[in-house]
């Protein structure tokens, strides 16, 4: 098996919320968008997706159990530009001899930002 691509799908009850966020507040670029479901770039072959639970066969899990983890040049950095996106990110701390910090979406699904 030869994975090209990884594609991690969000199913979310507050859809255009959770898509607003991804594509307004973290500024993800959109590489694929219907009426229910958007795919956004999270690298050159690693994307994340919203869609509509309320259109989907899947529903949502109200953002339990879920965490995107996404590592950084420069975790102060990003804590700083999430703070001035009207997030309010957790206090930097020391985990698995990295440092990290928290947000989480419309939806309640963790993000996780680390250097």
């Amino acid at each position: 098996m030869e994975i090209r691509t990884a594609n991690t799908i969000l199913y979310c009850a507050r859809w255009q919320e959770t898509v607003t966020f991804y594509r307004s507040v973290l500024g993800l670029r959109v590489t694929h968008e219907t009426d229910w479901f958007v795919e956004f770039a999270l690298g050159e072959e690693v994307r994340v997706s919203v869609a509509d639970a309320g259109r989907a066969t899947v529903a949502s899990a109200g953002g339990r159990g879920i965490t995107l983890s996404l590592r950084v040049a420069d975790v102060v950095a990003a804590r700083d530009e999430l703070a001035a996106a009207g997030l309010e990110p957790t206090a930097l701390k020391a985990l698995w001899g990295a440092r990290v910090t928290y947000v989480r979406d419309p939806e309640g699904h963790r993000i996780e930002v680390w250097s």
